[in-house]
C-alpha cells in the first residue's frame, strides 16, 4: 500500500538537519531541488518545466526541469557501451562548461579540499536533495553529470531517460538503513507489517526496504509506504507522523545520535553500497562534455583518496558543510568509499535489482542494466 505523505504546517525540524537541507539548495518545507553557480557561470532561474535556457545554473521546479526533456523510450538489450579512452580526440577545454549535479556540495566541497578545484573548464553546480530527481534533471539536460546511489538509474531508466552510469564506488551501508523513534516497540523488520514507512522513492534507501521486506517474507503491500524527501521525512518521523524511516547519512546517524534506533542495516542485507556517477547520452554524444567528464572523474578519484588519506581535516571540512558535530562527521567518514569497475559484477547486482524493482510493480518496464552502462572510462577507476 502506498500513500501520498501530507506535512504537517508547524516547524519541526530543530536539528542540524535544516542546515544540511539549506546547504543542498533544498527546501526544508518541499525538499525541492535549487542550483547553484559556481563563480565563473551564469545563474538565470529557470522556473517553468518548458523553459528553455543556455546560461541557466539555477532549477526551481520540482523535478528540476530545464531546457527541453529527453523523449522516453524503453531500454534494449544491447551491451555497455564502451570506448578506448585514446580515440577521445583533444578538445580545448576552455571553452567548456560542465553541469554537475551535487547533494549537500558534498562533490564540490570534496575537489576544493584537496585541492582540485582548479578545472580548465567551467562547472556550473546544481544541488539536489536526494537522487531522483538529480537524474530527471540529467533527463531534461539540466546537468550534464551528477552522483547518485545504486537504485536512481534504475527508476530513470525505467521511465525512459537516456542515460549512462559511467563511474561506479563501493562504500559499505553501515550506515543507511531502516530506523525507528526513540521508544518504538519496533525491533525488527517483522514489526513493520501494517506500519506506515518514510522513503524517497527511486532512493538506495528504497532498495534497503524492499531488500529488507523481501528477506523477511513481507511484500510492499505489507506496509503502508510515504513517499518523501529527506528532509520531511525527518519532520515526520520526529513527530510521529510515521513508523519508521529508510535513509541513509549523515540523516540516519544524526538521529540515531537523538535516540533513534537502527533495526537493520543495508550493510546486514548483503547490499553492496554501489554509488554511481551518472551522465546523460546528450552530453556523452559531444565531445567537449566527453573530454572534461573525463578530467572531472579524474579528479574526483583523487578527491576520494585525499579524503582517505587526511580524514581528519575532511571531517573538518564536512562538519563545517553540513553544520553536524565534528564527533559525528569523524564517525561517517571512518567507511571509505572505493572505486570499483563497471563490470559483469555491477551489472549482475544492478540487475538483480532492477529484476526486483519490477517484479515488485515499482517499476513499469523492465531494464536491461547492462543498456545503462558506460564502461569507457573503466581506465580512470582503475588508477
Amino acid at each position: 500500500m502506498t500513500t501520498t505523505f501530507s506535512r504537517r504546517a508547524s516547524a519541526l525540524l530543530t536539528l542540524p538537519l535544516l542546515a544540511v537541507a539549506a546547504a543542498c539548495g533544498s527546501s526544508a518545507k518541499s525538499g525541492t531541488p535549487a542550483t547553484t553557480a559556481a563563480p565563473t557561470t551564469s545563474s538565470a532561474a529557470v522556473t517553468t518545466s518548458a523553459a528553455v535556457t543556455t546560461t541557466s545554473a539555477a532549477v526551481s521546479t520540482s523535478a528540476a526541469v530545464s531546457t527541453s526533456a529527453a523523449p522516453a523510450s524503453t531500454p534494449g538489450t544491447a551491451a555497455p557501451t564502451s570506448a578506448a579512452p585514446a580515440t577521445d580526440p583533444p578538445v580545448d577545454l576552455s571553452g567548456v562548461t560542465l553541469r554537475v549535479g551535487d547533494q549537500v556540495s558534498i562533490t564540490q566541497s570534496g575537489l576544493k579540499a584537496a585541492g582540485l578545484d582548479n578545472t580548465p573548464y567551467k562547472i556550473e553546480w546544481s544541488a539536489f536533495s536526494s537522487g531522483p530527481p538529480m537524474l530527471e534533471a540529467l533527463a531534461a539536460d539540466a546537468i550534464d553529470i551528477g552522483g547518485v546511489g545504486d537504485a536512481p538509474p534504475i527508476f530513470a531508466a525505467s521511465s525512459g531517460a537516456k542515460i549512462k552510469v559511467v563511474l561506479a564506488t563501493k562504500s559499505p551501508e553501515i550506515n543507511q538503513g531502516i530506523l525507528v523513534p526513540s521508544g518504538s516497540t519496533i525491533t525488527d523488520v517483522a514489526g513493520l507489517k501494517g506500519k506506515k514507512v518514510a522513503v524517497a522513492k527511486g532512493s538506495s534507501a528504497n532498495w534497503v526496504l524492499l531488500k529488507a521486506l523481501q528477506d523477511n517474507g513481507l511484500t510492499v503491500n505489507d506496509i503502508s509506504i510515504a513517499y518523501v524527501q529527506p528532509s520531511d521525512a525527518q519532520q515526520a518521523f520526529l513527530s510521529g507522523d510515521v513508523d519508521a524511516w529508510v535513509v541513509w547519512d549523515p540523516f540516519a546517524s544524526l538521529v540515531e545520535a537523538q535516540g533513534a534506533k537502527l533495526i537493520v542495516s543495508g550493510d546486514q542485507l548483503g547490499i553492496l553500497g554501489l554509488g554511481f556517477q551518472v551522465s546523460s547520452d546528450t552530453a556523452l554524444a559531444n565531445p567537449g562534455k566527453v573530454a572534461a567528464i573525463r578530467d572531472f572523474l579524474g579528479r574526483l578519484r583523487a578527491a576520494q583518496a585525499w579524503q582517505r588519506s587526511n580524514k581528519d581535516a575532511w571531517a573538518k571540512t564536512y562538519s563545517s558543510l553540513t553544520k553536524l558535530p565534528i564527533e559525528l562527521t569523524t564517525k561517517l567518514l571512518a567507511v571509505d568509499t572505493a572505486p570499483a569497475l563497471i563490470d559483469d559484477s555491477i551489472l549482475s547486482a544492478q540487475q538483480a535489482e532492477s529484476d526486483a524493482f519490477f517484479a515488485a510493480g515499482l517499476i513499469p518496464v523492465k531494464v536491461d542494466f547492462s543498456t545503462v552502462a558506460d564502461s569507457r572510462f573503466n581506465d580512470v577507476a582503475a588508477k
